[in-house]
């Protein structure tokens, strides 16, 4: 994402409080977002992408010492570690059935937290998301919020290039809309986003 990530990580560390807790980071990824200044007690990382663990098992070593992390290549459905909290990073509009999702989350920890894109956002648009993010959104609307906080943040581009080569791949709705752009230079689209405490 090309966004200001520290002021993703500080909005989800004002949300919800970390410290002391054993964290269940579904789609961890490359550790974008979750900070070890959050004071985790342990951290299992799940990422079905292997892959993408990569950079984070090698930050582990050093920006993470002291604090235990554990890397788990499958699909989260395929996870059966408990923990204190399940917290889900971008991902929950990806996996086919959110509820399902959040049931088995659900029987891992006593706490969820959701940080997703959110409908309406012109970013959603421009990767034509919004079917998948309109169904996670109903998911963890029908499960039971505790507190949310809706946000708002930007994506910016350098130019359209920039732009279609970061939603390349994503179908042909999100190739047509990226068209529109052609030309466009400093790029800069609206990025609606929730936090979830479930």
């Amino acid at each position: 994402m090309v966004v200001d990530r520290s002021e993703l990580t500080a909005n989800l560390t004002d949300f919800y409080n970390f410290k002391g807790k054993t964290v269940l980071y579904v789609g961890a990824g490359g550790g974008q977002l979750l900070s070890p200044a959050c004071g985790a007690k342990k951290v299992v990382a799940i990422d079905s992408n292997s892959e993408s663990l990569r950079g984070f098992r090698s930050e582990s070593k050093t920006k993470w010492a002291g604090i235990p992390v554990q890397f788990i290549p499958h699909k989260f459905e395929a996870v059966n570690i408990r923990g204190d909290v399940v917290y889900f990073e971008f991902c929950l509009h990806q996996m086919g059935s959110p509820h399902e999702a959040l049931e088995h989350a659900r029987s891992l920890a006593v706490e969820i937290v959701v940080m997703d894109h959110l409908p309406g956002s012109e970013w959603v648009y421009y990767w034509a998301g919004e079917p998948l993010v309109l169904k996670s959104t109903k998911a963890v609307e029908s499960f039971g919020v505790k507190r949310s906080r809706r946000l708002t943040t930007r994506q910016v581009f350098n130019d359209h290039e920039t732009l279609a080569a970061r939603l390349s791949g994503l179908g042909e709705a999100s190739r047509r809309r990226v068209l529109k752009l052609k030309g466009a230079k400093g790029i800069t689209m609206r990025m609606d986003y929730g936090l979830f405490l479930l």
